[in-house]
């Protein structure tokens, strides 16, 4: 058995054949990104297995063999770096591959050009991070930025470049790997020409008119580590993140700082974060308060904008979180983990965990709408004994863990009741669109009653599996604990 970062591979012949093992998915992510399309795809360089690209809601598994297509396609090769999408095509792709080897490439036509700028004859070769940073403009998505120990910005998608600062970093020292490189560049949402840059050896510098002046913000943090992310604020100009990463000084501590003045001055936040660097913070683009930050053994978040921190780990095993993004339409969270591959989450009921919803005993969010189909409870196949079911989550938020009473009513008929243990904070109760085979009686006799005249009599059958199930209509689901009660609207169409 043999055990690399592509994988697990076996051989049961002395080493002539290798079986590679590509389940559970292993992939090592240095960066993910999102475009737009209608159905986003998700985009991500890996250690030593190129840039890919796919649809965000495949799920691992081996039925695309059947049609020999795996939706995940590679891009380009090489260690795979930072990844921008220009979302007004979702076809425009920047990226690269290890120390500054970037290309804009079409993923229809598969045209790619080589678009790295270079020094100017004359002057030091530049320096180029293992990973060096990209980062496109949301002003105008022609505008891309990348650097290597200088700022370059391009006006036209990568085909011409200017040096827009001089050397941001402490200058470079003799080594295997260039050294005294850029880490980490942003461009506030707020506002075109607020930039900021992060170096390997500890340097921070923000520009506010464009890279016309520079200015050096690194006093008030701990000197001379990594700078693994900085993040302007979508809200306050002048508010900005930062996260730094010793390990590779022996240092294990969690470094997160937040500057209101555009870092004049900084104040440390995420205290209560465990002994683990600190590979990335963001902000969320709905909830300012909403913080994530991701470790070298995990996902965190914060709902007080950095005052406390606690994990955010169901289903996410303890494994290094080096990039995440939250995808601005669609309100989901995407994680690039190195070792264990993507992992997405839903957080629109996150974003809004705000004190007006903390403070209540109970809450429930909106339930999204069921589309109806006639197959609800056929078998799946002649040999298996599971049932084609609808799955609708129940969001709720509750103060205090315990058993919550779910009743599904129309109008005053109570449909089905049942009782499920919660904890303390959202929770995620499970109905499959089924009612009591007491009810159906009466459950029928209604939906006669509201059916328009000229329309068929609705029965109410019993499924394959022995269930019942809702029928096109308007609903209502009622939430109870320890006394307190409220109810949701519920629809199937």
């Amino acid at each position: 058995m043999l055990g690399n970062d592509g994988g697990i591979n076996i051989s049961y012949d002395d080493g002539e054949h290798w079986v590679k093992c590509n389940t559970p998915a292993v992939g090592q992510f240095y960066a993910v990104a999102v475009d737009m399309a209608k159905n986003y795809n998700v985009y991500g360089g890996l250690q030593d297995n190129g840039v890919w690209a796919g649809p965000h809601d495949y799920k691992p598994s081996v039925d695309w063999h059947d049609s020999g297509q795996y939706p995940f396609k590679s891009i380009l090769g090489g260690d795979g770096m930072q990844v921008a999408v220009d979302t007004r095509d979702n076809e425009t792709v920047y990226t690269g591959f290890q120390f500054g080897n970037y290309y804009r490439i079409n993923r229809s036509t598969r045209e790619s050009a080589y678009i790295t700028p270079q020094h100017e004859l004359g002057e030091r070769p530049l320096r180029w991070n293992w990973q060096t940073p990209i980062h496109l403009s949301r002003h105008n998505e022609d505008i891309l930025y990348i650097g290597s120990n200088k700022l370059h910005r391009s006006f036209n998608q990568g085909k011409d470049w200017e040096a827009i600062s001089g050397d941001l970093t402490n200058g470079g020292i003799k080594g295997d790997v260039p050294f005294g490189t850029l880490t980490t560049i942003h461009e506030s949402p707020m506002k075109f020409g607020l930039i900021y840059t992060g170096s390997d050896d500890g340097l921070l510098h923000v520009t506010r008119d464009g890279g016309n002046t520079w200015a050096n913000i690194s006093a008030g943090l701990p000197a001379g580590f990594w700078v693994s992310r900085v993040q302007a604020s979508a809200v306050e100009k002048g508010r900005v993140y930062v996260s730094l990463n010793g390990y590779r000084l022996d240092n294990f501590e969690s470094m997160v700082y937040v500057s209101e003045n555009y870092g004049e001055t900084w104040r440390r936040i995420g205290t209560d974060l465990p002994q683990e660097p600190v590979n990335v913070v963001k902000e969320d683009p709905k909830n300012p308060d909403l913080l994530y930050v991701g470790t070298d053994h995990g996902l965190y978040v914060s709902l007080d904008r950095g005052q406390s921190f606690m994990q955010m780990n169901k289903n996410l095993p303890a494994v290094a979180v080096h990039d995440l993004v939250v995808h601005p339409r669609e309100n989901e969270l995407v994680v690039g983990t190195h070792g264990r591959s993507l992992y997405l989450a839903d957080v629109k009921e996150v974003q809004l965990l705000r004190d007006s919803i903390l403070q209540k005993n109970l809450y429930a969010f909106d339930i999204p709408k069921l589309k109806f189909r006639g197959n609800w409870g056929s078998l799946r196949s002649t040999w298996s004994e599971k049932a084609t079911e609808p799955e609708v989550k129940l969001a709720v938020f509750t103060k205090t863990g315990g058993k919550l009473k779910i009743t599904v009513m129309m109008g005053d008929l109570k449909l089905k009741t049942w009782e499920v243990d919660v904890t303390l904070g959202l929770n995620y109760p499970e109905y499959h669109g089924d009612i009591s085979e007491s009810a159906v009686t009466a459950f029928a006799k209604q939906l006669n009653e509201k059916k328009k005249k000229e329309e068929k009599e609705i029965k109410v059958e019993k499924a394959k599996n022995g269930k019942y199930y809702l029928q096109k209509g308007s609903y209502k689901i009622v939430f109870e604990k320890d006394g307190n009660k409220i109810e949701s609207k519920f629809l199937v169409e």
